[in-house]
C-alpha cells in the first residue's frame, strides 16, 4: 500500500483523517450519507463529481436522470453542514426549520458534517429567518466550493 501511495505522490493517512477530509470537501459516501437505491444521482452530487456519463448509452433510470439534468430539477442535495456548538447529532437525525422537515444529517467529523437537504426549504427557512435545527443543534449549510448547482440566496 505504501509503495502504491508513493508512486501516486499520495500520503497514507488513517481512516478518520480521510473521513474528516472527505466531509470537509462535501463529498458524500454511499451507505453513510444516502441509502443506495433511495436517492437520485443528482441528490448525491454524482452529476457534479463526474459520477454520471451523460453521453453513455441506455441505462436503468436514464429518463429520470436525464430529465433532472436538463431541467435542473434536483430539489435535494447532499451539502456540507457545520454546527456552531462544536458537534453534530447522529447520522439519520431529521433537520427541521420551524415545523417543516428540511432533510437528514449524514456522516460527520466533529463540527463538520453532510446532510441531504431540500434546498427550496432551506431558501424558505432563510427568507423566514428560521434556523435549521437537528436534535436541538443549529446547523448551517454551505455550498461546496466545487459545486455549480443553484444555491439559496445566490443570484444568477
Amino acid at each position: 500500500t505504501a509503495e502504491a501511495a508513493a508512486s501516486l505522490g499520495a500520503e497514507l493517512v488513517d481512516a478518520s483523517a480521510y473521513e474528516a477530509h472527505r466531509i470537509a470537501l462535501g463529498v458524500p459516501r454511499g451507505g453513510l450519507d444516502f441509502a443506495y437505491g433511495e436517492a437520485f444521482p443528482h441528490e448525491t452530487d454524482m452529476d457534479q463529481l463526474a459520477g454520471i456519463d451523460f453521453d453513455k448509452g441506455c441505462y436503468v433510470g436514464q429518463e429520470v436522470v436525464s430529465r433532472m439534468q436538463h431541467r435542473g430539477t434536483a430539489r435535494s442535495r447532499i451539502v456540507p453542514v457545520a454546527a456552531g456548538d462544536g458537534f453534530l447529532p447522529d447520522a439519520g437525525m431529521t433537520v427541521v426549520a420551524g415545523d417543516k422537515t428540511v432533510g437528514t444529517i449524514g456522516s460527520h467529523a466533529g463540527a463538520n458534517g453532510l446532510a441531504l437537504l431540500r434546498l427550496d426549504r432551506v431558501a424558505d427557512a432563510r427568507a423566514a429567518g428560521l434556523p435549521l435545527v437537528a436534535g436541538g443543534i443549529v446547523v448551517e449549510p454551505r455550498k461546496p466550493a466545487w459545486a455549480n448547482f443553484d444555491w439559496p440566496g445566490e443570484t444568477g
